[in-house]
């Protein structure tokens, strides 16, 4: 197993902890992860929410929450957090990778 497929298992269980502060359920257990991709330590994680229309705040929180945990992962270099679907996507995008 290459270094970037152990980095890209280990995010995907941290990803496990990061919970939707509406429903109280990881969103790996909703799979609203759609993707997880590792170039040489560089993780991105695409995602979507159960809604198109849910609130930003919400939003935001759970793509910080990816992010932060994402980044608590041995060999991560950078994280980009990729929010799909959703009206708000590229402001909250926007927000979470400056």
């Amino acid at each position: 197993m290459s270094e970037d497929d152990k980095i890209r298992q280990a995010v995907n269980e941290v990803l496990k902890t990061v919970v939707d502060p509406e429903i109280g359920v990881p969103i790996t257990d909703m799979n609203l992860v759609d993707d997880v991709k590792v170039d040489s330590g560089d993780v991105t994680v695409t995602f979507h929410l159960s809604m198109p229309f849910c609130p930003p705040m919400f939003a935001l929180q759970i793509a910080q929450d990816i992010k932060q945990k994402a980044k608590s992962v041995s060999g991560v270099r950078t994280v980009k957090v990729n929010l799909v679907k959703h009206v708000r996507a590229d402001e909250i995008n926007k927000a979470v990778n400056q």
